[in-house]
């Protein structure tokens, strides 16, 4: 008996992780603009995670008030507190690295993510490779993804689309690719992405472990990012002792910050809870090779920039390397679902159904 497809669990985290990942590359745009106008990375990642604290204080006393909660003990605020601790230096280095360099590069590193999550995924167990269709799918999908986003980034190819630069939207100073460039802080940039993502990879394993026992993500977010406020704030105070650096200006700066705090640390932090808790870190880091289609075609719509045919291959790669990776899922969970039909468990029988078996079986112990 095969399962039955469902909007929420088979097509909604698609759509929903792809408008994710334009929502990030707009957001590292925003960023790169205002880092350019002369603001400091570390004021930036304290106070967008501070708007972001803000706009989730209410919602420990709602979700009490909603729904039943599991209880909050030390053990489960500390794996907050460390989920904290690891997102904000991951955050910290990551917009270190981009202002030493330009969203396109973060991008193109990202690609590590799905490599460094399956890695990881297998060391704590969370997934198992077996000689499966399902499992080979997955594999070879992450590889041509990783393979299809690194063309994209280092094969131009013929220019399709002319630049435009005169449409620009976002004047940046840096230049958009990576081929263009030779400044010696690009290698800085790597070495600081690199630890990003890694760091990045290592917080959607422990999220899986977290929500496994508090599967409240809204509460979960919040105290997530109080203590992300607190270690981000710690290090902008001794990076930036200068009380200058921290008065934001009514530009661009301001704009860039209030965006991250809503739509990056509120809003994509909700929304990838959600999907790891669904799907699993390894099918949400499948889409990280997306990114880099995603900051092309951003730069080419809203920066000016030129259209390559190595652009097109490379996408068109990534993309049969996606979906390689979501059939492979989805052929998993299949599996799963007829096993569990074929072989039911105690666990699987209602809990009124087995106390009356395990209640028949004493009576005739009792009868012998």
């Amino acid at each position: 008996m095969a399962r039955r497809w469902s909007f929420y669990n088979d097509l909604l985290p698609v759509i929903m992780l792809i408008c994710i990942d334009f929502n990030d590359i707009g957001l590292l745009t925003l960023f790169k603009a205002a880092t350019n106008k002369g603001m400091s990375n570390h004021v930036f990642v304290a106070y967008a995670y501070a708007i972001a604290t803000l706009i989730l204080l209410p919602s420990p006393f709602f979700s009490k008030r909603s729904r039943v909660v599991p209880p909050i003990n030390i053990s489960i605020l500390s794996k907050i507190a460390l989920l904290g601790v690891i997102g904000s230096i991951s955050q910290i280095l990551g917009y270190a690295g981009i202002s030493y360099s330009s969203p396109t590069l973060a991008s193109s590193i990202g690609n590590l993510v799905p490599a460094f999550t399956f890695l990881l995924a297998i060391i704590f167990r969370m997934e198992k490779i077996a000689a499966k269709r399902s499992s080979e799918a997955k594999v070879i999908g992450s590889i041509i993804s990783i393979a299809g986003a690194f063309i994209l980034t280092f094969y131009k190819g013929s220019p399709i689309i002319m630049a435009h630069h005169n449409f620009s939207l976002l004047q940046l100073q840096q230049p958009i690719s990576i081929l263009n460039s030779v400044h010696p802080s690009w290698a800085i940039a790597g070495v600081l992405l690199t630890a990003d993502y890694l760091l990045v990879s290592l917080w959607y394993i422990l999220q899986v472990k977290v929500l496994n026992e508090f599967p409240d993500k809204v509460t979960m977010i919040f105290y997530y990012n109080v203590t992300a406020t607190i270690v981000a704030t710690i290090v902008a105070l001794f990076t930036e002792p200068n009380a200058s650096a921290w008065k934001i200006r009514l530009d661009i700066s301001l704009l860039s910050i209030i965006c991250s705090g809503v739509f990056g640390k509120f809003m994509s932090n909700t929304v990838y809870a959600w999907a790891l808790q669904l799907k699993g870190p390894v099918y949400v880091t499948s889409f990280k090779p997306l990114s880099i289609v995603t900051s092309i075609a951003m730069g080419v719509l809203f920066l000016g920039d030129t259209l390559h045919v190595g652009s097109i291959i490379g996408a068109t790669i990534a993309s049969i390397g996606l979906y390689s990776v979501l059939w492979g899922k989805a052929k998993e969970e299949v599996d799963e679902y007829v096993d569990n039909m074929e072989s039911p468990t105690t666990e699987n029988v209602p809990l009124l159904h087995s106390y009356n078996i395990e209640n028949s079986e004493h009576k005739k112990v009792s009868n012998v």
